[in-house]
Protein backbone atom coordinates (compact mmCIF):
# COMPACT_ATOMS: atom_id res chain seq x y z
CA UNK A 1 0.00 0.00 0.00
CA UNK A 2 2.18 3.03 -0.87
CA UNK A 3 4.47 1.89 1.10
CA UNK A 4 2.28 1.65 4.19
CA UNK A 5 0.98 5.43 3.58
CA UNK A 6 -3.11 6.17 3.41
CA UNK A 7 -3.62 7.53 0.78
CA UNK A 8 -7.52 7.95 1.70
CA UNK A 9 -9.79 6.51 4.06
CA UNK A 10 -12.89 5.23 1.71
CA UNK A 11 -16.30 4.17 3.26
CA UNK A 12 -18.99 2.31 1.40
CA UNK A 13 -22.43 1.61 2.63
CA UNK A 14 -23.85 -2.16 2.06
CA UNK A 15 -27.73 -1.99 1.33
CA UNK A 16 -28.88 -0.31 -1.76
CA UNK A 17 -24.72 0.60 -2.54
CA UNK A 18 -22.65 -2.12 -2.83
CA UNK A 19 -25.99 -4.55 -2.81
CA UNK A 20 -28.72 -2.91 -4.64
CA UNK A 21 -31.17 -5.25 -3.66
CA UNK A 22 -33.41 -5.71 -0.62
CA UNK A 23 -31.35 -7.54 1.90
CA UNK A 24 -34.60 -8.55 4.27
CA UNK A 25 -36.04 -10.02 1.05
CA UNK A 26 -32.77 -12.25 0.89
CA UNK A 27 -33.16 -13.12 4.88
CA UNK A 28 -36.75 -14.46 4.09
CA UNK A 29 -35.51 -16.33 1.22
CA UNK A 30 -32.80 -18.08 2.66
CA UNK A 31 -34.85 -18.61 6.12
CA UNK A 32 -37.67 -20.47 3.83
CA UNK A 33 -34.70 -23.14 3.39
CA UNK A 34 -33.14 -22.96 6.83
CA UNK A 35 -35.93 -22.57 9.60
CA UNK A 36 -38.40 -24.43 11.35
CA UNK A 37 -41.88 -23.76 13.06
CA UNK A 38 -39.63 -22.55 16.15
CA UNK A 39 -37.79 -19.85 14.30
CA UNK A 40 -41.11 -18.68 12.17
CA UNK A 41 -42.84 -18.05 15.26
CA UNK A 42 -40.37 -15.54 16.41
CA UNK A 43 -39.94 -14.05 13.22
CA UNK A 44 -43.90 -13.69 12.47
CA UNK A 45 -44.07 -12.11 16.40
CA UNK A 46 -41.54 -9.77 15.82
CA UNK A 47 -43.44 -8.85 12.24
CA UNK A 48 -46.54 -7.78 13.73
CA UNK A 49 -45.03 -5.90 16.50
CA UNK A 50 -42.72 -3.80 13.41
CA UNK A 51 -45.83 -3.02 11.70
CA UNK A 52 -47.55 -1.81 14.67
CA UNK A 53 -44.48 0.73 15.29
CA UNK A 54 -43.95 1.56 12.16
CA UNK A 55 -47.67 3.00 11.56
CA UNK A 56 -46.80 5.33 14.56
CA UNK A 57 -43.35 6.20 14.09
CA UNK A 58 -42.32 5.86 10.70
CA UNK A 59 -40.22 3.03 8.12
CA UNK A 60 -37.36 3.52 9.88
CA UNK A 61 -38.42 2.04 13.27
CA UNK A 62 -40.34 -0.64 11.43
CA UNK A 63 -36.75 -1.59 9.56
CA UNK A 64 -34.70 -1.65 12.87
CA UNK A 65 -37.54 -3.06 14.99
CA UNK A 66 -37.73 -5.91 12.27
CA UNK A 67 -33.83 -6.59 12.28
CA UNK A 68 -33.96 -7.13 15.79
CA UNK A 69 -36.91 -8.85 15.58
CA UNK A 70 -35.25 -11.41 13.13
CA UNK A 71 -32.02 -11.31 15.24
CA UNK A 72 -34.12 -13.02 18.03
CA UNK A 73 -34.06 -16.21 15.86
CA UNK A 74 -30.76 -16.53 16.12
CA UNK A 75 -31.32 -17.39 19.59
CA UNK A 76 -29.10 -20.48 20.33
CA UNK A 77 -26.99 -20.64 17.27
CA UNK A 78 -23.60 -20.63 17.37
CA UNK A 79 -21.38 -18.85 15.54
CA UNK A 80 -20.51 -21.71 12.63
CA UNK A 81 -24.07 -22.38 12.09
CA UNK A 82 -24.76 -18.80 12.15
CA UNK A 83 -21.47 -18.12 8.98
CA UNK A 84 -23.32 -20.92 7.31
CA UNK A 85 -26.24 -19.06 7.55
CA UNK A 86 -24.55 -15.72 6.02
CA UNK A 87 -22.49 -17.97 3.56
CA UNK A 88 -25.84 -18.59 1.88
CA UNK A 89 -27.04 -15.34 2.12
CA UNK A 90 -23.67 -13.66 0.74
CA UNK A 91 -24.21 -15.84 -2.37
CA UNK A 92 -27.78 -15.79 -2.74
CA UNK A 93 -28.59 -13.12 -5.28
CA UNK A 94 -25.50 -12.16 -6.89
CA UNK A 95 -26.46 -10.69 -9.55
CA UNK A 96 -27.85 -7.85 -7.44
CA UNK A 97 -24.07 -7.30 -6.44
CA UNK A 98 -22.94 -3.42 -7.80
CA UNK A 99 -19.93 -4.73 -9.28
CA UNK A 100 -18.86 -1.76 -11.33
CA UNK A 101 -18.72 -0.63 -7.31
CA UNK A 102 -16.83 -3.34 -6.74
CA UNK A 103 -14.19 -2.23 -9.14
CA UNK A 104 -14.06 1.14 -7.78
CA UNK A 105 -13.24 0.19 -4.25
CA UNK A 106 -10.72 -2.26 -5.85
CA UNK A 107 -9.44 0.61 -7.26
CA UNK A 108 -9.21 2.84 -4.36
CA UNK A 109 -7.32 0.11 -2.27
CA UNK A 110 -4.97 -0.52 -5.46
CA UNK A 111 -3.70 3.16 -5.35
CA UNK A 112 -3.47 2.71 -1.33
CA UNK A 113 -6.53 4.02 0.19
CA UNK A 114 -7.80 1.99 2.99
CA UNK A 115 -11.62 0.90 2.29
CA UNK A 116 -14.50 0.52 5.47
CA UNK A 117 -17.85 -1.27 4.75
CA UNK A 118 -19.67 0.43 7.25
CA UNK A 119 -23.38 -0.31 7.58
CA UNK A 120 -26.27 -1.24 9.64
CA UNK A 121 -26.39 -4.65 7.87
CA UNK A 122 -25.19 -7.41 10.50
CA UNK A 123 -21.17 -7.84 11.01
CA UNK A 124 -21.26 -11.83 10.22
CA UNK A 125 -23.31 -10.50 6.61
CA UNK A 126 -20.23 -7.81 5.73
CA UNK A 127 -17.83 -10.52 5.86
CA UNK A 128 -19.06 -13.00 4.17
CA UNK A 129 -20.26 -10.68 1.02
CA UNK A 130 -17.00 -8.82 1.20
CA UNK A 131 -15.35 -12.47 0.99
CA UNK A 132 -17.23 -13.50 -1.61
CA UNK A 133 -17.27 -10.57 -4.12
CA UNK A 134 -13.68 -10.43 -3.63
CA UNK A 135 -13.22 -7.42 -1.25
CA UNK A 136 -9.87 -8.87 0.74
CA UNK A 137 -8.41 -6.88 3.51
CA UNK A 138 -11.40 -4.59 3.69
CA UNK A 139 -12.31 -3.40 7.40
CA UNK A 140 -15.83 -4.10 7.92
CA UNK A 141 -17.93 -1.99 10.69
CA UNK A 142 -21.81 -3.14 11.43
CA UNK A 143 -24.04 -4.10 13.80
CA UNK A 144 -22.97 -6.99 16.34
CA UNK A 145 -25.11 -10.07 17.23
CA UNK A 146 -24.35 -10.24 20.71
CA UNK A 147 -22.97 -13.90 22.15
CA UNK A 148 -22.63 -15.61 25.54
CA UNK A 149 -19.88 -17.23 27.51
CA UNK A 150 -20.72 -20.38 25.40
CA UNK A 151 -20.40 -18.44 22.25
CA UNK A 152 -24.14 -18.99 21.59
CA UNK A 153 -26.03 -16.06 20.35
CA UNK A 154 -28.29 -14.17 22.60
CA UNK A 155 -30.56 -13.24 19.87
CA UNK A 156 -29.95 -9.81 20.75
CA UNK A 157 -27.86 -6.87 18.45
CA UNK A 158 -25.64 -4.31 19.66
CA UNK A 159 -26.77 -0.47 18.15
CA UNK A 160 -27.29 -0.47 14.66
CA UNK A 161 -25.11 1.66 12.60
CA UNK A 162 -27.23 3.93 11.01
CA UNK A 163 -27.66 7.72 10.38
CA UNK A 164 -25.38 9.55 13.38
CA UNK A 165 -24.07 6.24 14.39
CA UNK A 166 -21.98 5.84 10.98
CA UNK A 167 -20.23 9.32 11.83
CA UNK A 168 -19.30 8.13 15.81
CA UNK A 169 -17.76 4.51 14.74
CA UNK A 170 -15.89 6.22 11.80
CA UNK A 171 -14.11 8.47 13.88
CA UNK A 172 -13.99 5.56 17.03
CA UNK A 173 -12.25 3.85 14.14
CA UNK A 174 -9.89 6.97 13.39
CA UNK A 175 -9.20 7.33 16.56
CA UNK A 176 -7.81 3.99 17.11
CA UNK A 177 -5.59 4.25 14.43
CA UNK A 178 -4.27 7.57 16.02
CA UNK A 179 -5.67 9.29 13.06
CA UNK A 180 -8.14 12.03 12.58
CA UNK A 181 -10.67 13.18 10.43
CA UNK A 182 -8.97 16.54 10.33
CA UNK A 183 -5.80 14.79 8.93
CA UNK A 184 -7.19 12.65 6.63
CA UNK A 185 -8.85 12.53 3.22
CA UNK A 186 -12.23 10.75 3.24
CA UNK A 187 -14.88 8.96 0.60
CA UNK A 188 -17.73 7.82 1.56
CA UNK A 189 -20.13 6.13 -1.19
CA UNK A 190 -23.94 5.52 -0.17
CA UNK A 191 -27.65 6.02 -1.08
CA UNK A 192 -29.93 7.19 0.99
CA UNK A 193 -31.41 10.20 3.40
CA UNK A 194 -29.87 8.30 6.49
CA UNK A 195 -26.64 8.37 5.21
CA UNK A 196 -26.94 12.72 5.29
CA UNK A 197 -24.89 12.51 8.49
CA UNK A 198 -21.87 11.25 6.74
CA UNK A 199 -22.05 13.10 3.50
CA UNK A 200 -22.05 15.77 5.62
CA UNK A 201 -18.86 14.86 7.48
CA UNK A 202 -16.61 13.38 4.73
CA UNK A 203 -14.64 15.44 2.00
CA UNK A 204 -15.99 13.31 -1.23
CA UNK A 205 -19.31 12.25 -0.78
CA UNK A 206 -20.61 9.89 -3.97
CA UNK A 207 -24.40 9.32 -3.78
CA UNK A 208 -24.98 5.83 -5.47
CA UNK A 209 -28.42 4.67 -6.74
CA UNK A 210 -30.65 7.94 -5.03
CA UNK A 211 -34.19 7.58 -5.39
CA UNK A 212 -36.05 11.20 -6.56
CA UNK A 213 -35.89 12.82 -2.89
CA UNK A 214 -32.36 11.96 -2.55
CA UNK A 215 -31.24 13.12 -5.89
CA UNK A 216 -32.90 16.80 -4.94
CA UNK A 217 -31.29 16.80 -1.91
CA UNK A 218 -27.61 15.97 -3.09
CA UNK A 219 -27.91 18.62 -5.92
CA UNK A 220 -28.97 21.17 -3.06
CA UNK A 221 -26.05 19.92 -1.30
CA UNK A 222 -23.41 19.66 -4.12
CA UNK A 223 -22.63 16.21 -3.42
CA UNK A 224 -21.59 14.04 -6.22
CA UNK A 225 -23.23 11.58 -8.16
CA UNK A 226 -21.61 8.11 -8.44
CA UNK A 227 -22.76 7.66 -12.25
CA UNK A 228 -21.82 3.86 -13.33
CA UNK A 229 -20.32 4.20 -16.85
CA UNK A 230 -22.38 1.76 -18.66
CA UNK A 231 -25.43 4.73 -18.42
Amino acid sequence: MNGGVIVAVVTVDFDGTLYQGDSFKVMFQVAKQDYGLKEWSVVGAGLVKSVALGLVKGKEAFKHEFFRSFARSFKGKTQEELADFFDKLARHDLERVHYELVEVVKHHQAQGDEVVVLSGALMPFLKAFTREVGLNDVETIGTQLVFDDQGLCKGQIGRIINGEEKVTQLKAWLDKRGKSADDETLYAYADSESDKPLFEFVDYPYVVNPDEKMKEISVQKSWLFFEPSNK
